[in-house]
């Protein structure tokens, strides 16, 4: 095959994401992408000055997950991001100033590109998630994540969809297990958000003594690298690490029909959750919500929330039974 002709159609490669139930890496699907470009020097001109948000987490493993509740954040530009990574002197004055380099990691993750470049919407069609199939998907549907070497995210599953990563800058390595394993993986919704179920287990460094049932699980270890698109599947659980100075991937989250009833889990989660949090002290919230639930929701807002859910699954339920042309259940 000539370079510049792609193993998948894109009928082809949606078909594989739909279906697949194992974690699948593409390779030369994303060859042409202008986004293979963004590299973080690329981006610090592109933002230009602007600022964004940095968890910091330390690079000592510990036994325990660092959850983003335990990390310090800082406002930054990539500019500064860069300077600090590179130990540059410039950096005893600047915001990671207190931050040694040898000791800490810094991760720019979660940003929405539609949100970060809102001013240069152009650049939104530097990623093609066309070619997977997804016509009209691109930059403003996807999500940028730039990290320095040992950034991590806390194991976890999302709720909703199945994920694409198209990793552009460094290598990542991804810890994966089957949805199978959720018991021996000891899931938490504390620290909340919605959507994400996390683990107990720091799988970098599992606590055995805590959590004898780890042993049975069955890791996918994957290094991801530059160009290389990455699918996981629905409810896969994964660990996330950057093992390179510095790395940029961009991820789009594809929603699946399964969606419909897990948002209506979801609601009655955050429903609890706000519940049994407004009946604690309220000191203790910062343990409670991840950093990305901005605030506890109101009861009457969760219930709005769970109306909505359930109205939406029941009309995809009649959709669905409609087109098959069967009795509802």
């Amino acid at each position: 095959i000539g370079e510049d002709v792609k193993p998948f159609t894109p009928g082809k490669a949606k078909e594989i994401v739909m279906s697949l139930q194992q974690p699948a890496v593409f390779c030369n699907m994303a060859g042409d992408w202008p986004a293979l470009h963004w590299n973080a020097k690329y981006l610090s001109a592109l933002l230009d000055g602007k600022t964004i948000q940095f968890r910091l987490g330390l690079k000592t493993v510990d036994l325990v997950p660092q959850f983003e509740t335990g990390c310090s954040y800082v406002k930054a530009t990539l500019e500064e991001f860069l300077a600090w990574s590179c130990g540059q002197p410039s950096c005893l004055s600047g915001p990671f100033s207190c931050y040694e380099y040898s000791k800490y990691w810094a991760y720019a993750d979660y940003k929405y590109i539609a949100k970060v470049f809102e001013d240069k919407p152009e650049i939104f069609q530097d990623i093609r998630w066309s070619d997977f199939g997804f016509p009209g998907r691109s930059g403003k549907e996807s999500t940028l994540w730039i990290g320095s070497e040992g950034a991590n995210t806390p194991c976890h599953l999302d709720s909703y969809g199945c994920n694409l990563v198209l990793q552009v800058q460094g290598r990542k390595r991804w810890h994966l297990f089957p949805p199978g394993d959720t018991s021996f993986l000891y899931p938490t919704r504390i620290p909340y958000e919605e959507s994400s179920i996390f683990s107990k287990v720091n799988v970098a460094n599992p606590d055995l003594k805590c959590f004898p049932k780890f042993r049975n699980t069955t890791a996918h270890v994957v290094t991801l690298s530059p160009g290389q698109v990455l699918l996981i599947p629905r409810h896969w659980w994964h660990y996330v690490e950057s093992i390179d100075p510095i790395t940029v991937s961009i991820n789009s989250w594809i929603e699946l029909d399964a969606d419909h009833e897990a948002r209506v889990e979801e609601a009655i989660t955050r429903l609890l959750v706000c519940a049994i949090k407004s009946a604690e002290n309220p000191s203790d919230g910062d343990l409670w919500l991840n950093p990305t639930e901005v605030e506890a929701t109101s009861h009457e807002i969760n219930l709005q929330y769970l109306n909505k859910a359930v109205s939406a699954y029941f009309q995809c339920q009649k959709a669905s039974v409609s087109q098959q042309a069967r009795p509802s259940s």
